[in-house]
Protein backbone atom coordinates (compact mmCIF):
# COMPACT_ATOMS: atom_id res chain seq x y z
CA UNK A 1 0.00 0.00 0.00
CA UNK A 2 1.24 3.49 -1.02
CA UNK A 3 1.84 6.07 1.89
CA UNK A 4 -0.12 8.96 2.42
CA UNK A 5 2.28 11.11 1.94
CA UNK A 6 6.12 10.37 0.56
CA UNK A 7 9.51 12.36 0.78
CA UNK A 8 11.28 12.13 -2.55
CA UNK A 9 14.57 13.78 -3.78
CA UNK A 10 14.84 15.96 -7.08
CA UNK A 11 17.93 17.26 -8.71
CA UNK A 12 18.87 18.61 -5.53
CA UNK A 13 15.22 19.24 -3.95
CA UNK A 14 13.15 17.67 -0.65
CA UNK A 15 9.92 17.12 -2.02
CA UNK A 16 6.77 15.73 0.02
CA UNK A 17 4.15 14.02 -2.37
CA UNK A 18 0.43 13.24 -1.44
CA UNK A 19 -2.17 10.77 -2.09
CA UNK A 20 -0.58 8.88 -5.00
CA UNK A 21 -3.14 6.33 -5.05
CA UNK A 22 -5.95 8.60 -5.75
CA UNK A 23 -7.34 9.02 -8.67
CA UNK A 24 -7.45 12.54 -10.76
CA UNK A 25 -9.39 10.37 -13.48
CA UNK A 26 -11.63 8.15 -13.52
CA UNK A 27 -8.70 5.45 -14.20
CA UNK A 28 -5.34 7.29 -13.72
CA UNK A 29 -3.93 8.00 -10.91
CA UNK A 30 -2.14 11.00 -9.03
CA UNK A 31 1.03 8.90 -8.63
CA UNK A 32 0.37 8.41 -12.42
CA UNK A 33 -0.06 12.39 -13.15
CA UNK A 34 3.04 12.75 -11.56
CA UNK A 35 5.12 9.61 -13.39
CA UNK A 36 3.87 11.01 -16.82
CA UNK A 37 4.96 15.01 -15.54
CA UNK A 38 8.27 13.24 -14.73
CA UNK A 39 9.36 11.33 -17.53
CA UNK A 40 8.09 14.50 -20.08
CA UNK A 41 9.81 16.95 -18.66
CA UNK A 42 12.97 16.80 -21.00
CA UNK A 43 10.98 18.01 -23.74
CA UNK A 44 7.94 19.80 -21.66
CA UNK A 45 10.00 21.91 -19.57
CA UNK A 46 11.48 24.01 -22.53
CA UNK A 47 8.16 24.88 -23.53
CA UNK A 48 7.78 26.35 -20.15
CA UNK A 49 11.01 28.01 -18.97
CA UNK A 50 10.84 31.82 -18.53
CA UNK A 51 7.14 31.76 -19.16
CA UNK A 52 4.92 33.11 -16.30
CA UNK A 53 2.47 29.91 -15.85
CA UNK A 54 -0.95 29.41 -15.29
CA UNK A 55 -2.04 26.40 -13.40
CA UNK A 56 -5.49 24.83 -13.66
CA UNK A 57 -6.14 22.48 -10.52
CA UNK A 58 -8.34 19.86 -9.88
CA UNK A 59 -7.39 18.22 -6.18
CA UNK A 60 -10.34 15.90 -6.22
CA UNK A 61 -9.96 14.92 -9.85
CA UNK A 62 -11.73 15.67 -12.92
CA UNK A 63 -15.06 14.58 -11.53
CA UNK A 64 -14.40 17.22 -8.55
CA UNK A 65 -14.54 21.19 -8.38
CA UNK A 66 -11.35 23.31 -10.34
CA UNK A 67 -9.82 26.40 -10.26
CA UNK A 68 -7.52 28.19 -12.15
CA UNK A 69 -4.43 29.91 -9.83
CA UNK A 70 -2.16 32.43 -10.98
CA UNK A 71 -0.79 33.96 -8.28
CA UNK A 72 2.10 31.72 -6.37
CA UNK A 73 -0.12 30.13 -2.72
CA UNK A 74 1.37 31.41 0.36
CA UNK A 75 2.93 28.04 0.99
CA UNK A 76 5.15 28.05 -2.15
CA UNK A 77 8.78 26.81 -1.01
CA UNK A 78 11.31 29.89 -1.28
CA UNK A 79 13.33 27.73 -3.79
CA UNK A 80 10.86 28.15 -6.63
CA UNK A 81 11.32 30.84 -9.34
CA UNK A 82 8.57 33.53 -9.18
CA UNK A 83 7.99 36.55 -11.37
CA UNK A 84 6.05 39.76 -10.44
CA UNK A 85 4.05 40.96 -13.28
CA UNK A 86 1.80 43.80 -13.64
CA UNK A 87 -1.65 42.82 -13.73
CA UNK A 88 -3.81 45.62 -13.27
CA UNK A 89 -7.83 45.07 -12.89
CA UNK A 90 -6.73 41.37 -10.95
CA UNK A 91 -9.55 39.74 -9.84
CA UNK A 92 -7.90 40.23 -7.10
CA UNK A 93 -7.94 43.70 -6.23
CA UNK A 94 -3.97 43.66 -7.03
CA UNK A 95 -1.62 45.58 -9.62
CA UNK A 96 0.67 42.90 -9.86
CA UNK A 97 0.48 38.69 -9.84
CA UNK A 98 2.90 36.80 -8.63
CA UNK A 99 3.05 33.79 -11.08
CA UNK A 100 5.29 30.54 -10.63
CA UNK A 101 7.58 30.10 -13.54
CA UNK A 102 8.85 26.30 -13.62
CA UNK A 103 12.33 26.02 -15.24
CA UNK A 104 13.31 22.79 -13.90
CA UNK A 105 11.74 19.33 -12.76
CA UNK A 106 11.50 20.04 -9.05
CA UNK A 107 9.15 23.14 -9.85
CA UNK A 108 6.91 20.73 -12.17
CA UNK A 109 6.76 17.79 -9.49
CA UNK A 110 5.93 20.38 -7.12
CA UNK A 111 3.20 21.78 -9.62
CA UNK A 112 2.10 17.90 -10.45
CA UNK A 113 1.39 17.09 -6.82
CA UNK A 114 -0.85 20.31 -6.02
CA UNK A 115 -3.02 18.26 -8.83
CA UNK A 116 -1.95 21.21 -11.42
CA UNK A 117 -3.08 19.27 -14.21
CA UNK A 118 -3.31 21.74 -17.05
CA UNK A 119 -0.38 24.35 -17.59
CA UNK A 120 -1.07 27.01 -19.31
CA UNK A 121 1.67 30.00 -20.75
CA UNK A 122 1.68 33.06 -22.45
CA UNK A 123 3.76 33.74 -26.03
CA UNK A 124 6.22 36.05 -24.00
CA UNK A 125 8.97 35.88 -21.81
CA UNK A 126 10.37 37.05 -18.84
CA UNK A 127 13.49 38.24 -18.09
CA UNK A 128 15.85 37.36 -15.00
CA UNK A 129 14.49 40.55 -13.22
CA UNK A 130 10.92 39.96 -14.32
CA UNK A 131 11.35 42.37 -17.26
CA UNK A 132 8.29 41.14 -20.01
CA UNK A 133 9.37 40.14 -23.26
CA UNK A 134 7.52 40.81 -25.87
CA UNK A 135 5.89 37.81 -28.07
CA UNK A 136 8.05 35.18 -29.23
CA UNK A 137 5.46 32.92 -30.53
CA UNK A 138 1.98 33.82 -32.92
CA UNK A 139 -0.89 31.01 -32.10
CA UNK A 140 -3.41 30.39 -33.67
CA UNK A 141 -6.51 28.05 -32.19
CA UNK A 142 -8.47 26.37 -34.42
CA UNK A 143 -11.70 25.53 -32.88
CA UNK A 144 -14.07 23.16 -34.61
CA UNK A 145 -18.29 23.90 -33.67
CA UNK A 146 -20.17 20.86 -34.30
CA UNK A 147 -20.65 19.12 -36.19
CA UNK A 148 -17.43 19.80 -37.36
CA UNK A 149 -14.67 17.92 -36.01
CA UNK A 150 -10.91 18.15 -35.43
CA UNK A 151 -10.59 16.80 -38.74
CA UNK A 152 -12.21 19.87 -40.46
CA UNK A 153 -9.73 22.01 -38.29
CA UNK A 154 -7.20 19.74 -39.91
CA UNK A 155 -8.36 21.45 -43.20
CA UNK A 156 -8.01 24.98 -41.94
CA UNK A 157 -4.80 24.54 -40.55
CA UNK A 158 -3.40 23.44 -43.87
CA UNK A 159 -4.93 26.62 -45.46
CA UNK A 160 -3.51 28.57 -43.18
CA UNK A 161 0.15 26.67 -43.20
CA UNK A 162 0.09 28.01 -47.17
CA UNK A 163 -1.46 31.63 -45.87
CA UNK A 164 1.64 31.82 -43.53
CA UNK A 165 4.19 30.45 -45.80
CA UNK A 166 3.32 33.20 -48.72
CA UNK A 167 4.92 35.48 -45.90
CA UNK A 168 7.94 33.37 -45.58
CA UNK A 169 6.19 31.96 -41.84
CA UNK A 170 6.75 28.15 -41.26
CA UNK A 171 3.85 27.08 -38.96
CA UNK A 172 3.92 24.33 -36.21
CA UNK A 173 0.71 22.59 -35.33
CA UNK A 174 0.09 20.45 -32.15
CA UNK A 175 -3.80 19.18 -31.05
CA UNK A 176 -5.44 21.06 -28.27
CA UNK A 177 -5.57 17.84 -26.15
CA UNK A 178 -9.37 18.22 -26.59
CA UNK A 179 -10.93 19.10 -29.63
CA UNK A 180 -8.86 21.50 -31.87
CA UNK A 181 -5.46 22.67 -32.83
CA UNK A 182 -3.16 24.89 -31.74
CA UNK A 183 -0.86 26.40 -34.43
CA UNK A 184 2.42 27.89 -33.87
CA UNK A 185 5.10 30.42 -35.30
CA UNK A 186 7.92 31.01 -33.88
CA UNK A 187 8.51 35.10 -34.12
CA UNK A 188 11.65 37.67 -33.49
CA UNK A 189 10.16 39.20 -30.43
CA UNK A 190 7.38 41.51 -31.94
CA UNK A 191 4.00 43.20 -30.26
CA UNK A 192 2.09 42.74 -33.30
CA UNK A 193 0.99 39.50 -33.15
CA UNK A 194 -2.60 40.03 -32.36
CA UNK A 195 -2.89 42.40 -35.27
CA UNK A 196 -1.34 39.98 -37.84
CA UNK A 197 -3.01 37.09 -36.39
CA UNK A 198 -6.71 38.74 -36.73
CA UNK A 199 -5.51 39.30 -40.21
CA UNK A 200 -4.68 36.31 -41.06
CA UNK A 201 -8.04 34.72 -39.79
CA UNK A 202 -9.86 37.36 -41.53
CA UNK A 203 -8.79 36.81 -45.04
CA UNK A 204 -9.21 32.83 -44.43
CA UNK A 205 -12.99 33.68 -43.16
CA UNK A 206 -13.24 35.67 -46.16
CA UNK A 207 -11.71 32.88 -49.00
CA UNK A 208 -13.29 30.15 -47.51
CA UNK A 209 -16.70 31.26 -45.86
CA UNK A 210 -18.21 27.92 -45.56
CA UNK A 211 -15.51 26.60 -43.72
CA UNK A 212 -14.01 29.11 -41.58
CA UNK A 213 -14.96 31.93 -38.91
CA UNK A 214 -12.98 34.73 -37.82
CA UNK A 215 -15.62 36.23 -35.72
CA UNK A 216 -15.97 35.34 -31.66
CA UNK A 217 -19.65 35.38 -32.03
CA UNK A 218 -20.42 31.39 -31.12
CA UNK A 219 -23.60 31.56 -32.98
CA UNK A 220 -21.70 31.80 -36.59
CA UNK A 221 -19.00 28.84 -35.67
CA UNK A 222 -21.98 25.81 -36.46
CA UNK A 223 -20.38 23.23 -38.48
CA UNK A 224 -16.71 25.87 -39.15
CA UNK A 225 -13.84 26.03 -37.55
CA UNK A 226 -13.20 29.49 -35.25
CA UNK A 227 -9.62 30.49 -36.15
CA UNK A 228 -9.35 32.22 -32.85
CA UNK A 229 -6.56 34.75 -32.99
CA UNK A 230 -7.20 36.74 -29.77
CA UNK A 231 -4.99 33.83 -27.65
CA UNK A 232 -2.16 36.85 -28.83
CA UNK A 233 -3.54 38.72 -26.31
CA UNK A 234 -0.52 39.31 -23.85
CA UNK A 235 -3.08 38.78 -21.06
CA UNK A 236 -4.40 35.04 -22.18
CA UNK A 237 -2.61 32.07 -22.13
CA UNK A 238 -2.82 28.69 -24.46
CA UNK A 239 -1.87 24.98 -22.88
CA UNK A 240 1.34 24.25 -22.86
CA UNK A 241 2.73 21.13 -25.06
CA UNK A 242 2.79 18.32 -23.91
CA UNK A 243 0.69 19.38 -20.58
CA UNK A 244 -2.53 17.04 -19.83
CA UNK A 245 -5.83 18.11 -20.13
CA UNK A 246 -8.74 17.58 -17.96
CA UNK A 247 -11.25 15.09 -20.03
CA UNK A 248 -12.75 11.49 -18.82
CA UNK A 249 -9.71 9.88 -20.24
CA UNK A 250 -6.43 11.70 -19.71
CA UNK A 251 -5.29 13.17 -23.13
CA UNK A 252 -2.67 15.82 -24.06
CA UNK A 253 -2.11 18.54 -25.81
CA UNK A 254 0.56 16.72 -28.25
CA UNK A 255 2.91 17.87 -31.27
CA UNK A 256 1.64 16.65 -34.61
CA UNK A 257 3.51 16.38 -37.74
CA UNK A 258 2.00 17.49 -40.61
CA UNK A 259 1.32 14.99 -42.67
CA UNK A 260 -0.82 13.30 -39.50
CA UNK A 261 -2.92 16.29 -40.21
CA UNK A 262 -3.38 15.41 -43.84
CA UNK A 263 -4.31 12.06 -42.93
CA UNK A 264 -6.18 12.17 -40.47
CA UNK A 265 -10.10 10.63 -41.20
CA UNK A 266 -11.81 10.80 -37.74
CA UNK A 267 -11.17 12.34 -34.38
CA UNK A 268 -9.50 9.14 -32.80
CA UNK A 269 -6.35 9.74 -35.04
CA UNK A 270 -5.45 13.02 -33.22
CA UNK A 271 -6.43 12.04 -29.78
CA UNK A 272 -2.96 11.08 -27.98
CA UNK A 273 -2.68 8.81 -23.80
CA UNK A 274 0.15 10.48 -21.99
CA UNK A 275 1.60 6.74 -22.78
CA UNK A 276 1.25 7.21 -26.41
CA UNK A 277 2.91 10.68 -26.15
CA UNK A 278 5.94 9.42 -24.22
CA UNK A 279 6.48 6.53 -27.06
CA UNK A 280 6.38 9.87 -30.04
CA UNK A 281 8.84 11.61 -27.64
CA UNK A 282 11.09 8.45 -28.23
CA UNK A 283 10.45 8.37 -31.95
CA UNK A 284 10.00 12.05 -32.62
CA UNK A 285 11.89 13.92 -29.95
CA UNK A 286 10.31 16.90 -29.39
CA UNK A 287 8.36 17.70 -33.07
CA UNK A 288 8.27 21.67 -31.86
CA UNK A 289 11.67 22.06 -31.15
CA UNK A 290 12.04 24.48 -33.78
CA UNK A 291 9.77 26.92 -31.47
CA UNK A 292 12.65 27.01 -29.51
CA UNK A 293 15.15 27.98 -31.49
CA UNK A 294 13.76 29.89 -34.57
CA UNK A 295 12.68 33.68 -34.83
CA UNK A 296 11.13 34.38 -37.97
CA UNK A 297 10.55 38.06 -38.69
CA UNK A 298 6.52 39.57 -38.88
CA UNK A 299 6.06 41.31 -42.26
Amino acid sequence: MTPKKLGVHVEGRDLRLSNLDKNLYPEFTKGEVLDYYARVAPVLLPHLKDRPLTRIRYPDGVDGESFFEKSAPSYTPGWIRTATISSPGSSRGRDTIDYVVVDDLPTLVWCANLAALELHVPQWKVGPRGRQHSPDLMVFDLDPGPPATVVDACRVACLLRDLLAADELESYPKTSGKKGLHLYVPIKEDDRTSEYAKRAAQILASDHPDLVVSKMDKRLRGGKVFVDWSQNNPAKTTVAPYSLRAAHRPSVSAPVTWDELEDARKPDDLAFTPEEVLERVDKHGDLLEPLLERRQPLP
